[in-house]
């Protein structure tokens, strides 16, 4: 249509002489009701009645009388659903053609007009929708005297299935905005209509508004109170295994008379932070037992386990509605929960990776604990520091943290030392209380690990909770078992926390030391079995003694530090050869198993090569690794950012970076696909593997992040950046799969060995002479060599792999189980100096292997 035969559409339509257009947000006073029909229009047809089949007819029965005609020729007569260069909004051309006096009956059928023609028109063009949506939203703002027999017609017009090519609009506007205005009663005579359209919405595929189902369900919930779980449904919807299991289990609470209300009231949670009247409302309906419902909902949200979603938006915003509404509740379950909640929220799909299960309950959860404020909000949040690794969510949690310390006049790092729980253990690591004639012991061992035991009445150990502290004292035996929980979640983000200060070279005053690393009885697991240096000074393992703490170096010298020494972590990285050999030995004569590599801590120093690069390394690129491990191992020790896959036709996003900051430094490594991975890898998907680039610095303190020269890289930081790409492929790249082949699993499985295997190969020379089969091993360049009975074999210190001679064939073994027949020193990521000291046992007696799988490959 050309834009001259646009200007002529209105030829036939007469306006009142001397109107001016109305605005759309005029109202029509209801007692004007009826006017005078509009003038004449063309009687060629009956135009929107004349797309209706029969049954369409005959379902809005008489309600089609000629008002309504004549308005509906008129309305036929501007609407024009082909799409010109320029089209005037459809209910401005209609109010500026028809004039100012239109009476409210006609408006009425305006609106009419506009539900049958979104709803029952056959009119296929794909933005035919628009026109009449955008005059029923003009008439739905209007105040208009509707009739009950009228508003069921708007509801019989939307019990049609919605046709698939149509706009995806609103066409529920009108009815819904008219039935809202009703009473509570007059409502009820619709809700077999609504029910109907409900259902229709339930069985589309989403070619609706997401506002209008909510705003349909939420009127049907209002009026199921004789079905709670009818109406906690219509609430929180089904889109996800979580909202299925708050309509089973807590339907019938959750839309009780008491709680309904507070219900509806989440579900407006659809804000980022919680206004001041959503709190006081909030505050208003809440009870004691919506708050201990609150409790027992949010409690299942950590154990919840997503399939395809995790929590759909109907879902996740009465959550952050309950969330929100913890602010007002002053018990003391409300911290600890919270940061369950923000943990499992902010976490990755499986609880790892770079992005977070649902963002938005994430940060209400922190919302709350930052106004929380006080120094019980630190030790949840030193957990998602070490747990969470989508970017966001970590600087929120920052931001947080930094607020508690600046309150309490510490920095970030100094509030997270302080506030470390004890959970009631003392300073031996226990904790006894008596049930009755037994007695519940929760004891850390020498190792570090946590352990719950019963004593009976003897003073005996016994394996399992006796029946009378089962029956009488389960409260008890319930709250022993939490704090085992909290303990185990303790321990491991407190040796990342540890290890982490060692990376970044913090200093301490001794006292400090001596009080949250030593004497703590949950970080001094950790603190005790590590090295501690004297700034510039001597270094040793901290001993107790009757007059404090003191320092014992490899030859048994001790000293004493003073309480305002400064003190550091020791690392390898700043100390001579000798001394490092030295302790080792030490660790080794002493039997203490440090809780990550210090003694036998990797150190990478600049080699030439990178020297002449420049400004960026190639020492761990061109390496194909397993993406999903890699990004899970380097999102664990606190780096960002990666996110490969196939997520268009072109196979997209295959280049990315792994980012990680350090004090003053940020580091960047180049991550890509593999040409040729969209062949096997599902579309929309993570890629499954990938190939490891170059590794890049820059300063964190200058904007343009330009790549700076390697050489004015701090030794400890470029050391540690390595040391953690030299993890991520050691125990992440494709050339450990036992089916490999090619030049790269050749050169990885059997090639020179990186600064991680000369740490192995280094304490393997310390442990071999102690072995009961120290006389049918020795070590070579890269390989132990091990002597059994039917077949000398070599296993590589990288790989963990074996050649057996004389042709050095493969020998595929399966590591199973854990390896402890002999002490290490440490256990390291990937655990390959335990899985190459289980391989030698078994090797060595040989003639013992049971295993058809292996004994196969040995005779063959």
């Amino acid at each position: 249509m050309t834009q001259d035969t646009f200007r002529d559409e209105t030829a036939g339509v007469r306006p009142l002489e001397g109107s001016t257009p109305p605005e759309p947000s005029e109202r029509i006073d209801p007692a004007a009701d009826p006017v005078p029909p509009l003038a004449p229009a063309a009687k060629t047809g009956l135009g929107l009645l004349d797309e209706l089949s029969p049954e369409q007819l005959g379902r809005l029965g008489d309600e089609i009388d000629q008002t309504r005609v004549d308005v509906f020729a008129r309305l036929d007569e501007l609407y024009v659903p082909e799409r010109q260069w320029y089209v005037q909004p459809f209910a401005e051309k209609v109010i500026s053609v028809l004039g100012p006096d239109i009476g409210d009956a006609q408006w009425r059928a305006m609106g009419v007009w506009a539900q049958l023609r979104t709803n029952l028109s056959h009119t296929r063009e794909h933005d035919h929708l628009r026109d009449p949506v955008s005059l029923a939203l003009c008439v739905a703002e209007r105040k208009l005297a509707w009739t009950g027999d009228e508003i069921e017609l708007l509801w019989q017009a939307s019990v049609e299935p919605i046709l698939f090519d149509r706009d995806p609009a609103s066409p529920l506007i009108l009815p819904l905005a008219v039935t809202r205005k009703l009473s509570h009663e007059a409502q009820r005579r619709h809700l077999p209509l609504m029910r109907q359209v409900q259902e229709l919405l339930n069985r589309s595929r989403g070619w609706f508004s997401p506002q209008d189902k909510l705003d349909l369900d939420i009127l049907i919930a209002e009026h199921a109170e004789d079905d709670p779980v009818e109406a906690t449904t219509c609430l929180v919807g089904k889109g996800d295994g979580f909202a299925a299991m708050m309509a089973s289990e807590y339907g019938v609470s959750l839309g009780s008379r008491q709680t309904f209300p507070l219900l509806r009231h989440w579900i407006t949670a659809t804000s980022a932070r919680p206004s001041v009247a959503w709190l006081r409302r909030a505050a208003a309906l809440l009870t004691p037992d919506t708050a201990a419902l609150i409790q027992e909902v949010l409690s299942r949200l950590p154990a919840y386990r997503e399939t395809a979603i995790y929590l759909h938006a109907r879902t996740a915003t009465p959550l952050r509605g309950m969330v929100w509404t913890c602010e007002l509740i002053d018990e003391p379950w409300v911290v600890p929960l919270l940061g369950e909640v923000a943990l499992a929220a902010g976490t990755g799909i499986g609880g790892s990776g770079p992005n977070s299960r649902s963002e938005m309950l994430a940060n209400a959860a922190l919302g709350v604990l930052a106004k929380h404020g006080g120094l019980e909000v630190v030790a949840p949040l030193a957990r998602l520091q070490t747990k969470i690794r989508r970017r966001s969510i970590l600087a929120k949690v920052a931001q947080v943290l930094d607020a508690v310390a600046a309150q309490a006049g510490l920095s970030r790092e100094q509030l997270l030392d302080r506030t470390v729980p004890t959970f009631g253990l003392g300073p031996d690591g226990v904790l006894e209380e008596k049930a009755g004639e037994h007695v519940l012991r929760l004891a850390l061992n020498e190792t570090g690990t946590p352990l719950l035991t019963f004593l009976n009445p003897a003073g005996k150990p016994v394996k399992s909770a006796p029946k009378a502290v089962r029956e009488s004292h389960g409260g008890l035996l319930s709250e022993f078992r939490k704090l085992l929980a909290e303990v185990r979640k303790t321990l491991p983000s407190e040796r990342l926390r540890i290890e982490r200060a060692l990376a970044e070279d913090r200093l301490w005053r001794w006292n400090q030391v001596e009080e949250f690393f030593l004497d703590h009885p949950v970080t001094g697991v950790h603190g005790r079995r590590l090295i501690w240096q004297i700034l510039q000074g001597p270094a040793g393992i901290p001993v107790k003694t009757a007059d404090g703490w003191e320092l014992t170096d490899p030859l048994g010298r001790r000293i004493q530090p003073r309480a305002d020494t400064p003190v550091q972590l020791w690392h390898p990285i700043g100390a001579a050869v000798e001394e490092v050999r030295s302790r080792r030995d030490h660790l080794l004569e002493i039997g203490l198993r440090q809780p990550f590599k210090q003694a036998f801590r990797e150190v990478y120093l600049l080699t030439p090569a990178e020297e002449q690069t420049g400004t960026f390394s190639n020492r761990f690129a061109g390496h194909v690794l397993r993406y999903g491990q890699a990004k899970a191992l380097l999102s664990e020790r606190g780096w960002t950012g990666l996110s490969l896959g196939h997520w268009d036709a072109a196979g997209g996003s295959g280049q990315g970076e792994a980012v990680k900051e350090v004090p003053g430094w940020r580091a960047r490594w180049d991550m890509e696909l593999p040409w040729g991975s969209w062949e096997h890898d599902e579309y929309g998907a993570p890629a499954s593997s990938c190939i490891s680039g170059p590794i890049r610095f820059d300063r964190t303190d200058v904007e343009s992040r330009e790549a700076v020269p390697l050489t004015e890289v701090p030794p400890l930081v470029l050391s540690e950046i390595m040391r953690d790409a030299d993890l991520a492929v050691g125990v992440s790249s494709v050339g450990l799969d036992p089916q490999g082949q090619g030049d790269y699993w050749q050169s990885y499985n059997f090639g020179d060995l990186t600064e991680s295997a000369e740490v192995r190969r280094d304490a393997l020379t310390r442990l071999l002479p102690r072995l009961r089969i120290a006389d049918r091993v020795e070590l070579a360049e890269r390989f132990l060599r091990v002597r059994g009975d039917l077949r000398t074999y070599k296993i590589h210190l990288g790989s963990g792999n074996i050649l057996m001679e004389p042709n050095d064939a493969y020998l595929c073994i399966v590591p199973q189980g854990a390896f402890d027949q002999v002490f290490l020193p440490f256990e390291e990521d990937g655990g390959m100096l335990a899985v190459i000291m289980s391989k030698a046992f078994l090797l060595a007696d040989d003639t013992a292997i049971t295993d058809p799988s292996i004994t196969h490959q040995i005779r063959s």
